[in-house]
């Protein structure tokens, strides 16, 4: 079997087996997710399931560095991410019992952003454009711009990925084809351990998929779902990939192409209506698909095909001429405006 078909095979697994022993242990510790008029759910649910994520993950990189091995550079970018992502991790348990302020819960997000950029050095010091030129930040006025950029670009798809979490089996789902589009785009280039480590978080998000589809049996959470956002953006933005401009910024944008766009939206609906950028509301596209009739599940298997048509929108990319490229890109800002515009979710949120 291929490498990255073990680390899919192992996380899935893991996910499989500890999943029901971490509901257990919600329902003896209190992390129970109780309904209020936001939510969808009626009875309170478990929600620390991302420790089972981050558990499947982590055994299948393990399982792999003993099986397989790494090497040089790899060795440190494989570490680096594992403890800024348990940082993350351990954020999302305190903020899972005990409600962190918004403020805190994104200063903790900057610190586990610092560890991977400033200690690791796992940083975007330059992209491309579809030409194939080379823009260098460190070519700017302002030194050291790569470090705020790079801490940007985590924390901001960390949040992407928790605030879509709303609806039973979404956050894993959209994750999981996420996961995969990269990890296709990286095999096509030969980067094998991003395609070890999206296998890897694939098969972990898949693996919960069986828990936390309608009806759940357990939430995500924020461990789950802001690791899952993390570690997406870090694999992204490692050394083997930071040449490649296609995989090192287009693929994991259009891969997450529906929870980033679903946030945007929501900073520019709150700006709007006057209210804080943190303060949740049901403007998000789940809510509005609910409002007009979709059931849970199709809303759900709905922003599942509008993550996949992402997804092989950014394999494409990486494949086509720079004409068609660009054709591709105008089909898809054409579509985004068209339903931006039928589902009023740039709107202030009643």
């Amino acid at each position: 079997m291929p490498i990255y078909f073990w680390a899919f095979v192992v996380a899935t697994v893991v996910v499989l087996i500890v999943t029901p022993a971490v509901i257990l242990l919600a329902r003896k510790t209190g992390a129970m997710d109780a309904p209020n008029a936001r939510k969808v759910h009626k009875k309170p649910i478990p929600r620390i399931g991302g420790l089972a994520i981050y558990l499947g993950f982590l055994m299948s990189i393990i399982f792999i560095a003993a099986k397989f091995g790494l090497d040089g550079e790899q060795v440190k970018e494989t570490i680096g991410l594992v403890i800024s992502g348990s940082l993350i991790v351990a954020l999302g348990l305190v903020d899972d019992y005990k409600n962190l302020p918004a403020k805190i819960k994104l200063l903790g997000q900057i610190c586990a952003a610092a560890v991977l950029v400033l200690i690791f050095d796992v940083r975007i010091d330059f992209v491309t454009d579809p030409f194939g030129d080379y823009f260098y930040f460190d070519n700017l006025p302002i030194p050291y711009l790569a470090i705020p950029i790079t801490m940007f670009w985590l924390v901001g798809l960390t949040n992407t990925v928790n605030l879509i979490d709303g609806l039973d089996g979404l956050a894993a789902g959209v994750s999981t084809i996420a996961s995969f589009t990269i990890m296709l785009v990286a095999l096509e280039q030969n980067f094998i351990l991003v395609a070890v480590m999206t296998a890897a978080l694939a098969g972990a998000a898949f693996g919960f998929l069986k828990y936390n589809f309608h009806p759940a049996k357990i939430f995500m959470g924020d461990t789950g779902s802001m690791f899952l956002g993390f570690m997406l953006a870090g694999i992204s933005v490692t050394g083997a990939v930071k040449s490649v401009a296609t995989i090192a910024l287009i693929v994991p944008i259009f891969a997450l192409g529906l929870p980033i766009l679903d946030t945007t939206f929501a900073i520019i609906r709150r700006l709007r209506g006057g209210v804080p950028i943190f303060k949740p509301d049901k403007g998000h596209l789940h809510h509005r698909l609910l409002s007009v009739g979709f059931s849970q599940c199709q809303a759900v298997l709905l922003m599942y095909v509008i993550s996949a048509l992402f997804g092989l929108s950014a394999i494409a990319l990486t494949a086509v001429s720079s004409q068609i490229a660009v054709l591709i890109l105008v089909v898809v800002v054409v579509a985004i405006i068209y339903g931006v515009k039928k589902l009023g979710i740039a709107r202030p949120a009643n």
